[in-house]
């Protein structure tokens, strides 16, 4: 980021590769839709690029970069409404159409993908939040406490309640 700071522009791109996998896998989860997700992930970049002067080298790039799109997605959850159960399982389909398995292991699975949102939703948002972090981004307690400006041991509760919560959710559904 120091380079791209310097003039060298176009290394943002290396930090577009390196960081997009994990940043649509969190907002596809927060958003429950593919498309909205990249085109968050999209703004996320786009507004880290404009505001890359105000970068600081004392922090990790991935946790402001972090930062950024869980603003971003906060925003987004907020103005738009999420699309009924129905499109959700077409749009899973649709980006599993090139996996080849059991049909049916395929509708299991996107079923459980459903059931999955919809307990995180039940869920704080710092909590759901935290799990998103941890689980579809693979941060780690510190990066996470970064993200959400809260301290290392305030990251471990948020994601250890909201599991704890999400059990609870689970066995409530099962009974």
């Amino acid at each position: 980021m120091a380079r791209v700071q310097a003039g060298e522009t176009r290394l943002f791109a290396e930090l577009v590769s390196r960081y997009q996998d994990r940043l649509i896998r969190f907002a596809s989860s927060k958003l429950q839709q593919t498309q909205l997700a990249e085109e968050l992930v999209q703004e996320t970049f786009l507004a880290a690029f404009q505001a890359r002067m105000t970068y600081s080298k004392e922090f990790a790039f991935s946790t402001w970069l972090w930062t950024i799109l869980l603003n971003l997605s906060r925003s987004a959850g907020r103005k738009r409404h999420l699309q009924s159960e129905q499109h959700q399982l077409f749009a899973a389909q649709v980006s599993h159409q090139a996996d080849h398995s059991d049909p049916h292991q395929l509708l299991v699975k996107q079923e459980q993908q459903v059931a999955l949102h919809q307990q995180l939703a039940l869920l704080s948002e710092p909590q759901a939040d935290a799990i998103r972090l941890r689980f579809f981004g693979d941060l780690s307690f510190e990066e996470i406490a970064l993200t959400m400006n809260c301290s290392i041991s305030g990251a471990k509760r948020r994601v250890k309640n909201g599991l704890l919560n999400l059990a609870d959710i689970i066995n409530k559904e099962t009974l």
